[in-house]
Parts: structure tokens; C-alpha cells; sequence
């Protein structure tokens, strides 16, 4: 793909994310996602093989299906109350239809099961945006809904995806599957807690944001598509292994790390809302995502020499240019904690 066409696909995708940011019209809001769906689409497919237009015809299915579903029920709405506005959804069928969409835009569970296909499919940088910048729009259409919708349907669908986004990540040997589970089970934390505090689901987001894109930076720069090509990731870099150690450390929610801030602030909230059967189960899904992060660690810093590896060792080329964002990406997903007092202020 040549690079114009590549910036004007980029643009069509800020663009369609910028529409429904700032619509208030649910028409507005669905001619941003479905800009948003089709400029994704050849994005996905530049990698002319099956697997390629596999994920391409999967995401295209599953984004067109939620989009109808959200035209749906803003049609419904309209019809009920004679109004266009996201922000008065006032009828039943229309906000039960809307949840359901969302989920399906997000990968939540149980609308997940295109979410690790299309990522499988697609290059690293592509699931990166498909992980990050094409949650943006869904966020915003909860937060703008958020009073309206169910929060029994959202904490259920938030405590299933963080049980499944763990317990599916557990047998993968591909990285991109796994950051797939791993999104997954970040969601199911943020749409829990979405319907009690909002601004713990923003704050949630923003870390899972960065934190995500450190990650796939350093996975993009050390061309590990597996779990084995972990293993030879020193001789790249020790300094990125030891920084990708520490990222997932962070992404498994452990205490020193700024990935431990949102998980501590959702399971106090769930507590001081008298939800304990939730906030334990949210609690022992963390443990299963911890698993495959802590097997990714494993396998990235302490396989080192004298152990017999059977894959072929990575040469050290030029340094790739990009790396600042991933020094700010990488120093905010570790350093963050000592100021989440000034967040909540």
C-alpha cells in the first residue's frame, strides 16, 4: 500500500472516531462508526494472503452487525420518544439493543469471538490500533448513555469478560491472541465499574491505553509474533526485555506499577457499593490473566544462555526510529502510581 493512500485511510479512521466523539445526533454518531469500520478495513487487508482478508471479511461482518444494531435502536428510540438525541435514550428495548451493540464493537463477552481472529490476522501494528484507537468511539457512546443504560447488563457482561479475556489467554502461544484476552479482560474491568464511577473507567482507559501500546511497541521491535520468539528477544535488546518484563508486570496489575492503580481504585468502589461477590470475581480473574503475563515474562527475561534454544538468534540492525513514544509509553505504565491521589482530585 502506497503511503498517501495509507495517510488518507488514517485520516478517514481519525476522522469517523472524531464524528462520534462530538455528535450529539445518533445519525452523526452512526456515519462516525461506520467511517471508522470501513477505513479499518483495507487497513487490515494490506497483507495480501487469506488470513488477511479472513480478518478483514470477520471484523467487517461482526462492525456492520453492531452498527445496524445501534441504528436499530436509536430508530426504535426515536420512534418512542421523537427525539435523535444519544443523550435522552430513554426507551427499554432501545438501551437493551444499544448494550448489546456496544459489547459487540468492544469484544466483550459474549460477543468476543471475532476479537482474536481479527488480530491473528493482522499485522502488529494493525492490532494495535483495532486494540486501542477503535475503542475510543464505543467508550464514548457508554459514557454519553451511561445514566441510561443497565447496570445489572453492564456489570454481568463486564464480570464474564474479565473471567473469559483470562481464562482464553491461558493456552495461547501467539502474541497477538493473547493481547487479544488481554484486552478483553481489561474491558470487562472498565465496563463494571462504568455504571457506578465514570471517571474510574476514563482514568482505567487512558492506562490500558498506553500500557497496551508500550507493549505492542516493544513486541513490534523485537518482531516477536510467539511466545518462542520471546525467547531470543535478548540478543535484540536486554534493555527491552527488561522494559518488556516490567510492562507486563504492569498490564497483570502488580502493586509497585501503575497498571495495580486502576484495578486497586475499580475493586474499592465495587467494596464501598456493598458488590463483594463482584469485586471477588474480578479479583480472582486477575489472577488468570496474571498467569500468561507472568509466562510471557518468564519467557522473555529469564530463558537466557547457557539454555539450548532451538529458534535462530535476532541480529542486532539498525536502531528503528520511533522509539520516543515508546520511552514516554513504556516510564507512564511503570512510574505512574505515587500520583494517583492527584488523579482522584
Amino acid at each position: 500500500m502506497s503511503p498517501r493512500i495509507f495517510i488518507i485511510l488514517l485520516s478517514s479512521l481519525a476522522t469517523g472516531t472524531i464524528i462520534t466523539l462530538t455528535s450529539h445526533h445518533w445519525l452523526m454518531a452512526w456515519i462516525g462508526l461506520e467511517l471508522n469500520t470501513l477505513a479499518m478495513i483495507p487497513i487490515i487487508s494490506t497483507t495480501h494472503n487469506p488470513r488477511a482478508t479472513e480478518a478483514a471479511t470477520k471484523y467487517f461482518l461482526a462492525q456492520a452487525s453492531a452498527s445496524a444494531m445501534i441504528l436499530f435502536s436509536s430508530m426504535i428510540n426515536a420512534w418512542q420518544t421523537g427525539t435523535w438525541d444519544i443523550t435522552n435514550l430513554s426507551s427499554e428495548p432501545s438501551h437493551i439493543l444499544l448494550t448489546m451493540a456496544l459489547a459487540m464493537k468492544l469484544g466483550l463477552v459474549p460477543m468476543h469471538f471475532w476479537l482474536p481472529e481479527v488480530l491473528q490476522g493482522s499485522t502488529m501494528t494493525t492490532a494495535l490500533i483495532i486494540v486501542t484507537w477503535q475503542k475510543l468511539a464505543p467508550m464514548a457512546l457508554i459514557y454519553l448513555t451511561i445514566n441510561n443504560l443497565s447496570t445489572m447488563i453492564l456489570i454481568l457482561l463486564g464480570l464474564m469478560s474479565s473471567i473469559i479475556g483470562g481464562w482464553g489467554g491461558l493456552n495461547q502461544t501467539q502474541t497477538r491472541k493473547i493481547m487479544a484476552f488481554s484486552s478483553i479482560a481489561h474491558l470487562g474491568w472498565m465496563i463494571t465499574v462504568s455504571s457506578i464511577m465514570i471517571n474510574i473507567m476514563i482514568m482505567n482507559l487512558i492506562i490500558y491505553l498506553i500500557m497496551t501500546t508500550a507493549l505492542f511497541y516493544s513486541l513490534i521491535l523485537s518482531k516477536s509474533k510467539t511466545i518462542q520468539d520471546t525467547t531470543t528477544a535478548w540478543t535484540l535488546s536486554p534493555t527491552l526485555t527488561t522494559m518488556m518484563m516490567i510492562l507486563l508486570l504492569s498490564l497483570g496489575g502488580l502493586p509497585p506499577l501503575t497498571g495495580f492503580m486502576p484495578k486497586w481504585l475499580i475493586l474499592e468502589e465495587l467494596v464501598i457499593q456493598n458488590l463483594i461477590p463482584a469485586a471477588t470475581t474480578l479479583a480472582v480473574s486477575a489472577l488468570l490473566s496474571l498467569f500468561f503475563y507472568l509466562r510471557l515474562a518468564y519467557t522473555t527475561t529469564l530463558t537466557l544462555s547457557p539454555n539450548t534454544i532451538q529458534t535462530k538468534f535476532k541480529w542486532r540492525f539498525k536502531l528503528k526510529p520511533a522509539m520516543f513514544f515508546m520511552a514516554a509509553f513504556s516510564t507512564i505504565s511503570i512510574l505512574l502510581l505515587p500520583l494517583t491521589p492527584l488523579m482522584l482530585m
